[in-house]
């Protein structure tokens, strides 16, 4: 949902330096064209993404790589006003000197720098069918999954009749997302590389 200024009942347009001054510190807001997003995640849309994270997490440990998920970090697309917040983040250690804001903000710009991106679907789940699915493959970031646990996505994208739906996405050599669709018991491989 767009917030609006306490003055008017329009919605605000704010720079994303605007955005990071007033709400970098906060994990509950994204920018997306300037427009302020309150995420207002419930208990099982955490329950989702810690349950992504741990799984991502033994994954990292078992193969020794040099990466790490952060408890929070924007992702800065190519958009000037936007900053997305994404609901679980795997980055590369090294590739983090490359990135102009990481010293001073939890901010990653590079699509180089990100290994994996998961986002947990709730109310405002075109933003991670479209606009997300979007941003993320124009950055190059590898792979992005949705996890829409309730079945909230549209049919177009989780198919009919609509239930629960792990589209797992992975970027193919001409930049676009190729999707799987999973569901019920269907098996995830191993994602981090």
């Amino acid at each position: 949902m767009a917030l609006a200024s306490d003055r008017s009942l329009q919605p605000i347009s704010l720079s994303f330096e605007d955005f990071l001054a007033r709400y970098g510190d906060d994990n509950r807001y994204e920018l997306i064209d300037g427009e302020l997003f309150d995420l207002e995640p419930t208990g099982p849309h955490e329950q989702v993404a810690a349950a992504i994270a741990r799984w991502l997490n033994y994954d990292i440990v078992q193969q020794g790589a040099d990466y790490f998920i952060p408890h929070r970090c924007l992702i800065k697309p190519l958009a000037n006003q936007t900053g997305f917040l994404p609901d679980v983040i795997v980055l590369n250690r090294a590739a983090l000197s490359q990135e102009p804001l990481w010293a001073s903000q939890p901010v990653v710009t590079l699509g180089s720098t990100v290994k994996f991106v998961a986002e947990v679907v709730s109310s405002n789940w075109q933003n991670d069918y479209a606009r997300k699915f979007e941003d993320y493959a124009l950055l190059g970031i590898p792979e992005y999954w949705i996890a829409d646990y309730q079945g909230l996505g549209g049919e177009f994208f989780i198919g009919r009749p609509k239930q629960p739906t792990l589209t797992v996405c992975i970027l193919n050599s001409e930049g676009r997302y190729d999707r799987q669709l999973l569901r019920g018991d269907q098996r995830i491989r191993p994602v981090v590389k």
